[in-house]
């Protein structure tokens, strides 16, 4: 499951993903560079193999960890691509390109949201969507809508199997796992699919505060919010799945968070926050550039690796769903006060996560300090449980003051 938002400025572009995914699938960001291609070179894309194109874009992609395809990105012309899951009538093929593999493609491949159109069409007319795209489940499988921004506008780009259509986004639109353009919803859309993933929910949501949405911040406070509390609310239907902050434990349907993008685009350039991590409500949105790779350390995978972000700030995220309420208030103010800093003057991306990773290890060592009772219900404690122990992520005794 995931929310995008985006909005369109006079002058500038406003761009916001979550990316929802199973509890242990890490994601992280990966850079490629510009290059040529020999002619009659193919390229192995999640499931499939395709033929590569002469020249791809140097990009900068937020990617789950063993897929080949991109949740969310950006490109060297300042094209943003994100998807979403759409539960559609369509048969979904086996294989074929998933809605993951289509971002990467798209971005590597165009230049401007309406050349990103041409592609991902023409890639679904020779090769359809189509295998597994869950983690743990890999027979989970599905369409997908597209956003695709750049400095001058934005497209909605929703399909079911090889078919599509496009609208132009005026104002805010915001997409959550639903067909939303009309005769197209209503010939393809899987009613019961859509509301067991809470979609027009979260797009209400979402859309009214995008339509509010003035800056990077405001999109980033959208990411993070748990609908009519400050907090997750727990259904047994599909756990915190209500609001775009998505926190995992439902018994049908269980979906987390697992990475978070901003994007402001312009005609001269554009600007990238990611949190590289899970929760937006516990992380950071650090600034990024595609032109500027990092070094975040090894890659992660589905099990606990402390020398990696992504799992480090597990420790800190998984601590905090114990009581969210309480646990939240001891960072909340800091965080929005280090991104408005980082906002008006921006970093280097080395030295803003480096910084991050000091709050992180205060932040983690803070909440271990505070005495909490899990608040959560019985089902969502057993959920995180079993996740815990499939990542051998082991709860200790604090030493230090740190959770190891």
């Amino acid at each position: 499951m995931c929310d995008i938002a985006v909005v369109v400025r006079p002058g500038r572009v406003l761009f916001a993903k979550n990316s929802d995914r199973d509890a242990n699938e890490a994601q992280a960001l990966e850079w490629h560079p510009r290059r040529d291609h020999e002619p009659g070179a193919r390229t192995r894309c999640t499931w499939i193999e395709i033929d590569q194109a002469r020249r791809t874009h140097a990009t900068l992609l937020s990617r789950p960890f063993w897929m080949w395809g991109a949740e969310v990105g950006a490109n060297e012309h300042g094209l943003v691509v994100g998807n979403v899951a759409v539960f559609t009538r369509n048969r979904v093929a086996a294989p074929g390109l998933t809605g993951m593999d289509l971002v990467r493609l798209a971005l590597e491949r165009a230049e401007s949201s309406e050349e990103g159109v041409r592609v991902i069409a023409g890639l679904l007319d020779a090769h359809g969507q189509g295998g597994g795209c869950g983690h743990e489940n890999r027979r989970f499988s599905y369409h997908s809508s597209f956003v695709l921004a750049d400095g001058v506008g934005a497209v909605l780009l929703e399909t079911a199997g090889r078919a599509w259509t496009v609208e132009p986004v005026e104002g805010a639109r915001t997409v959550s796992n639903a067909l939303s353009i009309p005769g197209f919803a209503d010939t393809h859309s899987d009613p019961v699919r859509t509301w067991g993933a809470d979609a027009l929910r979260r797009q209400a949501c979402t859309s009214a505060r995008a339509s509010r949405a003035d800056s990077p911040a405001d999109l980033m406070a959208l990411l993070r919010d748990h609908g009519r509390r400050t907090h997750p609310r727990y259904s047994w239907l599909n756990g915190a799945l209500g609001a775009p902050c998505a926190h995992a434990g439902g018994l049908v349907a269980a979906t987390q968070t697992t990475a978070s993008w901003v994007s402001e685009i312009t005609p001269e350039g554009a600007s990238h926050w990611a949190t590289a991590t899970a929760a937006p409500c516990t992380g950071l949105f650090k600034p990024v550039r595609v032109e500027t790779p990092l070094d975040l350390g090894p890659w992660p995978s589905d099990l606990f690796d402390d020398a990696t972000l992504w799992w480090r700030h597990e420790l800190l995220h998984r601590a905090v769903l114990r009581d969210p309420p309480t646990l939240l208030a001891l960072l909340a103010a800091e965080r929005k006060a280090v991104e408005a800093r980082w906002q008006a003057t921006p970093p280097e991306p080395a030295d803003a996560f480096a910084e991050a990773e000091r709050y992180l290890e205060d932040w983690t060592r803070r909440v271990a300090g505070v005495p909490a009772s899990d608040t959560r219900p019985p089902w969502v404690r057993r959920y995180w449980r079993l996740r815990d122990r499939r990542s051998g992520l082991r709860w200790r005794e604090p030493i230090g003051g740190v959770l190891r």
